[in-house]
C-alpha cells in the first residue's frame, strides 16, 4: 500500500531530504512563474519587467536560505557518509556536488546582476539575469530527480542501520527560516 504522505522512501533520513525537496520545489515554483512570464510571446514593458525582477529577486533571496541549509546538510552529513560506502573520487556523488556549485553560480549571477537600483537596469540586462534564474530552476529540477532516483535509493540500500540512525539524528533539523 502506498504511503499516504506520498513519500517514496522508508529511511527517516531520506524522507527528510525528500520532504525538503518538496518544500524547495514549491518555493521554486513561485519564482519560476515570474521567469516564465518573461518568456511569453507578449513582451513586458520596461516598468513591468523591473517590477517583476524586483519580486523575483526577493523570492530568490528568500529561497536561498532554505536551499543553503538543505545543501549544507547534504554536504556535511549525507554525502560524506554515503561516500564511505560508494567512494568519493568518481560516480554519482561527484556530479551531484558539482551541480550544487552550478546552482549556486546561477543564483549568485542573477543576484549580482540585479543588485543596486533595479529601476536603472535596461531591459537587456534584466532579460539576461532572468535567464540565469531560469537556468538555476532547470538545474535544480534535474538535480532533485537525480538525487531521488539514484542517490537516495542507493543510500537506502547501502547504509547500515546504525549509520542510518546517526544520519537521521544529524539531519533532523529545519531548513525554514
Amino acid at each position: 500500500m502506498p504511503d499516504p504522505s506520498g513519500l517514496r522512501f522508508v529511511s527517516p533520513a531520506m524522507r527528510i531530504l525528500e520532504n525538503e525537496h518538496r518544500y524547495l520545489s514549491f518555493l521554486m515554483g513561485e519564482w519560476h512563474a515570474i521567469v516564465l512570464s518573461f518568456e511569453q510571446d507578449d513582451p513586458l514593458s520596461l516598468e513591468e519587467s523591473r517590477r517583476r525582477v524586483k519580486e523575483l529577486r526577493r523570492l530568490i533571496l528568500d529561497f536561498k536560505v532554505p536551499l543553503a541549509k538543505h545543501t549544507l546538510k547534504e554536504e556535511a552529513h549525507f554525502f560524506p557518509l554515503l561516500g564511505t560506502y560508494i567512494g568519493f573520487e568518481q560516480g554519482p556523488l561527484v556530479g551531484i556536488q558539482q551541480e550544487h556549485a552550478e546552482i549556486d553560480g546561477y543564483l549568485g549571477h542573477f543576484l549580482h546582476h540585479t543588485e543596486g537600483d533595479i529601476d536603472l537596469l535596461p531591459l537587456s540586462k534584466i532579460a539576461s539575469a532572468v535567464r540565469d534564474a531560469g537556468e538555476a530552476f532547470e538545474v535544480l529540477t534535474v538535480h532533485f530527480v537525480k538525487e531521488e532516483t539514484v542517490i537516495f535509493p542507493m543510500a537506502e540500500g547501502q547504509l547500515s542501520e546504525p549509520d542510518t540512525r546517526r544520519l537521521y539524528s544529524r539531519m533532523n533539523t529545519l531548513i525554514t527560516q
